[in-house]
């Protein structure tokens, strides 16, 4: 039951940068009569790029909530950023939708983003429309558009419009479906015979007893076409493709209609226990944090209390809202199904689940930052709120993995790219009042291990304490991350001492030899020892890192560097020239493939020679050379390649020193 509240959905809107996703968005806030006229992207007015700084560069930096009514039925439209340097508010968003829409160019069609997000969208099984937006440009080609997206996507992307005309000659697009009345175009589509063949054909193979009568009468009648589409279509099986060119608003009215007739409804019980996760963070310069929330079961009011899952705690909530760019309602109460901003969740972190994670879809991984960078200030005096500034935005984006060392006065962040680095400095001068500046970005690194071995602490001394453990190390499969297990018996080694060396494994692994986080490996707990009066609860924490280093130590490790796929495209005569290049950056890559006067090359290249690139490939081919990448993983460093940072803190293997300096840590207030 949904008592008194109206119908819902929960859209993403996602897409590759320029593909004209915010566009789109503002379109639909225009045409659905939420706004009095759409905004620009280019003059800084768009609804959902409310920060000063997208304003500034026209681009979207943080996914952005708004809400509007279409036909009786509320719809929480989530604006993701289209730049690959802000993936991780893509990849928050996606854990809160039940559909999707995904914008294509007509003129670049499929590109490298577009991708990512795509397997991101089938790994959570999300329902998707594909809307090919751009038809009114130069270049606009709906066939060649529609192929690609069927041979990059999915055989079962199928049309249901046929655009009228292309390029300046574009008008609108006619329904391929019965009992569909928007849009209307005039005039004779050229695709309109090959695109209904692909959409009963595809339709038909969704089904077994469709498929037979297709074959049979050579077409599906209109009531087996549309109620197969639907169903399909809302349980992410067939993903529909429309037409569009959002800048003249042509197009807009169907995709509303496809979102609400072909994307599901959210499911959840108002009367359950609560389920939700808070999936982005903001800040009220009066009332504090803003904790986006999607609920997925349960009820929320004003003042009641909320267990924190992830973080163990519990929180009061004063204030339920709903925020759309500078406007804001109270709103008291919000129910299964629906998304809105909790005030008093002051601890809360990106990704905590709030009461049960029953029903609470897990997070994809998309973001991976490959580059590390230093922060420089002007003045020693800035130094706490440099810290503190740098701590509130790694609060609304974790990936930023904030790394302040107090001793050396270094402040070190992760990010994916330039534009974050520039975005970055930005909002620390425009929120925070604070000048500051990021060094050039290196490369993250990270190591393995060499090969097999332990390694061995007896900690006993100084008294009193007593932890003696004992690792087998061995190397795991490329991507496997850390698996660690035990086979010490309860009676050897008691339970909580266990759990608390399984805790601080993957942290006495943060640095390896050469200073980087140690990856890909097993570790196994094969001795354990406590002592009846000696042991102190505390004694494990000082114990496994020392067990984890001997083992690295006597071990050895090995370099890996991150990966990037690429897709290259370069006028004919710079091929070779290209190819040079792509050999001595380390790349490898696939034969190439001339098509219409270009080469086209797809391949592997590591981050560490391609911090440069666009710059130089743009010079090489006169701007003509069009490149798209996306991270492929870690490989293993050829012997020559040396990459170690300075430990922070004092190292395990000293340890003498590391036992001194942990326990006073422990110890102090």
């Amino acid at each position: 039951m949904r008592n008194e509240r109206t119908k819902i959905r929960n859209i993403g809107i996602f897409a590759h940068v320029d593909a004209g996703k915010t566009t789109t968005t503002e379109q639909i806030l225009y045409i659905s009569g939420k706004i009095k006229a759409p905004g620009s992207v280019d003059n800084g007015t768009a609804q959902t790029d409310s920060l000063e700084v997208e304003q500034e560069r026209g681009i979207s930096v943080r996914a952005a909530v708004t809400r509007f009514e279409w036909k009786d039925t509320a719809v929480n439209l989530v604006d993701t950023p289209g730049h690959v340097d802000f993936l991780s508010e893509v990849e928050r968003s996606l854990r809160v939708m039940d559909g999707a829409v995904l914008i294509v160019s007509a003129v670049e069609g499929v590109q490298a983003q577009t991708e990512v997000v795509w397997h991101a969208l089938r790994e959570q099984g999300i329902p998707t429309l594909i809307y090919v937006n751009k038809m009114d440009r130069i270049g606009a080609d709906p066939a060649a558009a529609l192929e690609q997206i069927r041979r990059l996507l999915s055989r079962t992307a199928v049309p249901i419009q046929s655009p009228v005309g292309a390029e300046g000659t574009f008008v609108g697009a006619k329904n391929l479906l019965p009992g569909t009345e928007e849009p209307k175009a005039e005039g004779s589509s050229d695709w309109e015979a090959s695109f209904r063949e692909k959409l009963h054909e595809t339709v038909a193979e969704s089904e077994e007893t469709l498929l037979s009568a297709y074959l049979d009468r050579g077409e599906l009648t209109n009531e087996e076409l549309l109620t197969a589409l639907t169903a399909s279509s809302r349980r992410g099986r067939l993903f529909p493709v429309l037409f569009g060119a959002s800048a003249r608003g042509i197009g807009v009215r169907g995709l509303l209609d496809a979102m609400l007739e072909l994307l599901p409804e959210p499911q959840g019980d108002p009367g359950a226990p609560v389920a939700g996760v808070v999936f982005k963070l903001d800040r009220d310069p009066s009332m504090g944090r803003i904790a986006y929330v999607r609920l997925y079961h349960g009820t929320i009011r004003n003042r009641d209390t909320l267990y924190n899952a992830s973080g163990g705690f519990v929180d009061k909530v004063t204030q339920i809202r709903r925020i759309d760019g500078r406007r804001s309602e109270d709103l008291g109460i919000v129910q299964a199904g629906d998304i809105a901003a909790v005030y008093g969740l002051s601890r809360a972190r990106i990704g905590d689940i709030l009461g049960s994670a029953e029903g609470v879809p897990g997070a994809s991984r998309l973001a991976v930052p490959l580059l590390t960078v230093q922060a420089k200030w002007r003045t020693e005096a800035d130094n706490p709120a440099v810290v503190a500034a740098f701590q509130e935005l790694a609060d609304e984006d974790p990936l930023l993995d904030l790394q302040w060392m107090p001793e050396e006065r270094e402040l070190h962040l992760k990010v994916m790219g330039p534009i974050q680095m520039e975005v970055l400095v930005h909002v620390m001068r425009s929120r925070f009042g604070l000048e500051v500046d990021l060094g050039a970005p290196s490369v993250i690194y990270k190591e393995t291990l060499a090969g097999s071995g332990e390694g061995f602490i007896a900690y006993t001394m100084p008294k009193p304490c007593w932890a003696i453990l004992r690792f087998r190390m061995e190397p795991g499969a490329r991507g496997s991350g850390i698996r660690y297990r035990s086979e010490v018996r309860p009676e050897e080694l008691l339970e909580s001492y266990q759990n608390e060396v399984e805790r601080r494994v993957p942290e006495a692994l943060q640095q390896g030899l050469k200073g980087w986080e140690v990856t890909d490996l097993e570790v196994t707990l094969i001795e354990g020892e406590h002592h009846v009066w000696h042991t102190h609860p505390l004694d494990f924490v000082v114990a496994t890192p020392m067990g984890i280093m001997d083992g690295l130590a006597r071990i050895g490790t090995k370099l890996l560097e991150p990966m990037l796929r690429f897709k290259l495209s370069v006028p004919e005569e710079f091929g070779g020239k290209l190819m040079n290049e792509l050999i001595a950056m380390r790349g490898v890559f696939d034969s190439p493939e001339l098509k219409n006067g270009r080469m086209e090359l797809e391949g592997t290249v590591p981050v560490a020679t391609t911090l440069d690139w666009p710059a130089r490939l743009g010079s090489m081919t006169k701007g003509r050379g069009i490149l798209s990448t996306f991270f492929a993983g870690y490989a293993e460093c050829p012997p020559d390649i040396q990459a170690e940072r300075p430990r922070r803190g004092v190292n395990p293997l000293d340890q003498s020193k590391y036992i001194l300096a942990t326990r006073n840590a422990l110890t102090s207030p």
